[in-house]
């Protein structure tokens, strides 16, 4: 579970959506819809009623004077049932 969802992300976005009852995740780049709702259910002891993905492609940056590329990663945002939620603030167990 922890191969599937790698880090929690903290930012405004995921903030306003975390109010609203989703969370967001770092998740690996092959993790499939299903493997991500039961790692989250799994880890969290929480119910997830959907799961939404993108992949976030790297950017172009200048690394030492020349072109190179930053690497693609995928990000989760995870719809909770009603009344949970998920305290990114502790450690897990």
């Amino acid at each position: 579970m922890y191969q599937v969802v790698l880090a929690p992300l903290v930012t405004e976005k995921a903030t306003a959506l975390n109010e609203q009852g989703q969370v967001t995740f770092k998740v690996a780049l092959e993790a499939t819809k299903p493997e991500i709702k039961a790692a989250v259910e799994g880890l969290f002891g929480v119910t997830v009623k959907a799961v939404n993905t993108v992949v976030v492609k790297g950017k172009t940056k200048r690394f030492k004077g020349r072109p190179g590329v930053r690497s693609d990663w995928k990000k989760a945002m995870v719809k909770l049932g009603e009344g949970q939620s998920i305290d990114l603030t502790t450690g897990l167990a």
